[in-house]
């Protein structure tokens, strides 16, 4: 399938659920750009990330591998990624993001020719400093799309003509803390909120998800919609620049998110390491030249990009995922695993989909006990069961190390994003 086109595009949004879209149903228009790509394209309505958070869910989406392969103990990059393999088959490679967690500081620059991670690796230390300054001061902690558009096209440009190339780009701004900017603030509410404000409630739910009144929840709600009708919009504006360079017609274009956000509903909020729909419902659309008109319900997983993208140059594939454009089985089941958070270090949660029912639980890895918390029926929590007994033998390590040495751009976007107190 090479031939029909000359480039792979992978645009990922960090974050948004798919139940939030307006094509997946939602009571707002949030959406219009996605809603006529999904039109024309392979939209997968059950699609399902590998994990649930970005350390673990990104690898699998670049990888084609579980988390528990994917990435390290101490959540670096531990396999080639497709960036890799295209490079090998003379694709310029290019990844632009603004994720603390999966920047080069992690290795996640293997394979890109361009990696732009919005950090000051390397450069002149009075320039990042004054950066850095710059940030603090606006309150910045992380590239707007349309940063991130300007970027990569710049980078496509100062391509030659006929030089295929590999293009991810991973979008922020469906992350909290939830600022949408400008006209978009007030987009579906009227109370004004300054970003520090913003800031406070989103951490405030996530430490303390007891605390967050109704009207507060739905204020979130409220932002997070906002931020979706914001991408969106620049995704569009990214569709119509690839289009005026003649290079859509020319390109395999897949679409997802690397997980969703949670507004309470199993009594959490953002994205801690569980594996409810809300945090691993993603949406997934994949556009070949000429488009596609088919919507798909056969449960798909992130797993899927990097066998789809190792086909379409004829390589053969030994990861975890198949193909987006062959063909399912109806009965497909999909898998996803979540390592704990720091005081469940031990523990590893997993879960299964299929079109008919869902099946979770929950293995010590001190002690190897396995608790399953709900399954649907018996024949999938056999099915898990065995799912889980065939990753035992692959994770990599048995203990959750920390990086330690943190770079202090890295400590402070973090903190910005909710992960530190």
């Amino acid at each position: 399938m090479a031939e029909d086109w000359d480039n792979i595009i992978l645009l990922s949004a960090d974050a948004l659920r798919a139940d939030h879209l307006s094509c997946h149903g939602y009571h707002r228009e949030t959406s219009p750009v996605l809603d006529e790509l999904a039109d024309e394209s392979l939209h997968f309505t059950n699609a399902y990330s590998a994990s649930s958070h970005t350390r673990e869910a990104v690898p699998a989406l670049l990888t084609g591998e579980y988390p528990d392969t994917a990435v390290g103990p101490d959540y670096r990059l531990a396999t080639d990624t497709i960036a890799s393999t295209l490079s090998e088959h003379g694709f310029a490679t290019g990844g632009f993001h603004s994720n603390p967690f999966i920047s080069r500081a992690y290795g996640f620059d293997r394979g890109f020719d361009e990696f732009n991670d919005d950090l000051h690796f390397g450069k002149h230390k009075l320039i990042a400093l004054a950066q850095r300054a710059l940030d603090k001061l606006r309150n910045r902690h992380y590239a707007r799309a349309e940063e991130i558009n300007e970027r990569s096209l710049s980078w496509i440009d100062s391509l030659d003509d006929d030089q295929p190339f590999f293009l991810w780009n991973h979008y922020m701004d469906t992350h909290g803390p939830y600022e949408p900017p400008g006209e978009y603030e007030q987009l579906y509410h009227v109370e004004e909120l300054s970003g520090r404000d913003a800031q406070s409630l989103y951490r405030r739910a996530i430490k303390d998800p007891d605390s967050i009144t109704e009207k507060e929840q739905k204020l979130l709600i409220a932002l997070y919609d906002a931020e979706i009708r914001y991408n969106d919009e620049r995704i569009g504006e990214f569709l119509e620049s690839l289009r005026e360079r003649e290079l859509l017609e020319r390109s395999l274009l897949i679409f997802t998110a690397d997980h969703g956000d949670a507004f309470g509903e199993h009594g959490y909020y953002e994205h801690p390491r569980y594996l409810h729909d809300e945090i691993i419902h993603v949406p997934l659309m994949v556009r070949p030249p000429g488009g596609a008109d088919d919507e798909v319900s056969i449960p798909a997983s992130t797993l899927d990009i990097a066998a789809t993208v190792e086909q379409s140059v004829a390589t053969s594939s030994d990861h975890d995922g198949t193909s987006l454009l062959g063909s399912f089985e109806e009965d497909r089941t999909v898998f996803m695993q979540a390592r704990g958070e720091d005081d469940e270090s031990h523990v590893r949660r997993y879960a299964l989909r299929t079109r008919e029912g869902a099946c979770f639980c929950e293995r010590d890895q001190e002690t190897e006990a396995l608790s399953f918390t709900d399954c649907t029926s018996r024949s999938l929590r056999n099915e898990l069961e065995a799912h889980v007994e065939a990753r035992m033998g692959r994770e990599n390590g048995d203990d959750v190390a920390d990086t330690g040495d943190v770079d202090e751009e890295i400590d402070r976007r973090l903190e910005a994003l909710g992960y530190k107190e």
